[in-house]
């Protein structure tokens, strides 16, 4: 198959660019050079909220037959802003539950285009209430979602903070967020399991929270409590030293009235649902469910051994 032929086929599945594309392939060599200045001007925000109205309307058509979509939430992944395939599994989770008031809190936001909140942002209209530590990925934020059209009028609120177990209710507060929240999204590599533990002053209807998987699923452990825990302040394998694993973050999240549906593909980043949200489609999985994976399997034989006998936190 040549290379135009090829090219024309990809760009019949693209909105708006073939016409261009028939319209200067007869300017040798120039339509190349053409279709990749239409290309760079297409909003893919827009694509994305068009594909993923699709996706919504399909899950609600099949939810109202009494169809369950997916046995296992990971099946339903895809990466729009996430660093893996945790927006599709949101999606999914949320239009199942039914979204309610459009907001959702990340604790750990990085640089904004690379986070769990902002596929819901910019394509579903909800609030972000989004927290970081460094200064630089708060800064490079602002910018990053005042560039963004869906963001003209209704922009999150970020807030460069050093998250502790004692103040980050009063950081929510402060950002004039409380009670009822979609999403909570917590990944903070450190003291991931404190903080969790503190939160009081919102109610998260699904939270996903990153969990250390090289830790084996029947040890429930964390690091320490250190208000200034940096894990990047440690060298080689030391750095492995970390976060909680996913029984510690189980266990708590129990007492908290959650359970555990479900992690991406990779067994690290696990959603937990409330329990009184989605019974008959999300139930409780086990560890084992979560963990059984390549990387988990993998990482579990090859890490775990480097750092298992540093100062954990039975919990």
């Amino acid at each position: 198959m040549s290379l135009n032929i090829g090219l024309k086929r990809f760009l019949k599945k693209v909105p708006g660019v073939l016409p261009t594309y028939n319209f200067f392939q007869n300017y040798n060599g120039e339509a190349l050079a053409s279709i990749s200045a239409r290309l760079a001007q297409i909003d893919v925000d827009s694509l994305n909220q068009q594909l993923q109205r699709g996706i919504i309307t399909q899950y609600k058509i099949a939810l109202n037959a009494g169809i369950k979509p997916y046995e296992h939430i990971a099946d339903a992944g895809f990466r729009c802003y996430s660093q893996f395939e945790e927006d599709g599994i949101i999606l999914y989770v949320l239009t199942a539950i039914g979204i309610k008031n459009r907001t959702v809190v990340e604790i750990c936001c990085g640089s904004g285009d690379e986070c769990m909140a902002t596929n819901l942002i910019f394509n579903h209209g909800f609030k972000g209430y989004l927290f970081d530590g460094d200064l630089n990925h708060i800064s490079a934020a602002k910018i990053f979602f005042e560039n963004k059209k869906d963001c003209y009028l209704y922009k999150p609120t970020l807030t460069q903070a050093w998250i502790t177990k004692d103040n980050i209710n009063k950081l929510l507060e402060g950002s004039s967020i409380n009670g009822e929240v979609d999403l909570l999204s917590l990944d903070i590599d450190g003291n991931d399991y404190y903080v969790w533990e503190a939160i009081s002053s919102i109610n998260p209807r699904l939270c996903v929270f990153e969990t250390h998987n090289i830790i084996p699923g029947d040890l429930s452990v964390t690091i320490p409590y250190d208000e200034n825990f940096l894990f990047t302040n440690a060298k080689g394998h030391d750095q492995e030293f970390r976060s909680a694993s996913l029984l510690a973050m189980q266990k708590l999240s129990a007492r908290k009235g959650y359970r555990l549906i479900g992690g991406h593909r990779h067994g690290f980043n696990v959603f937990f649902l409330r329990n009184d949200l989605g019974g008959s489609i999300f139930p409780e999985v086990s560890i084992a469910e979560v963990h059984d994976n390549y990387w988990t399997v993998f990482s579990q034989q090859t890490r775990w051994p480097n750092v298992k006998n540093m100062g954990w936190e039975s919990v």
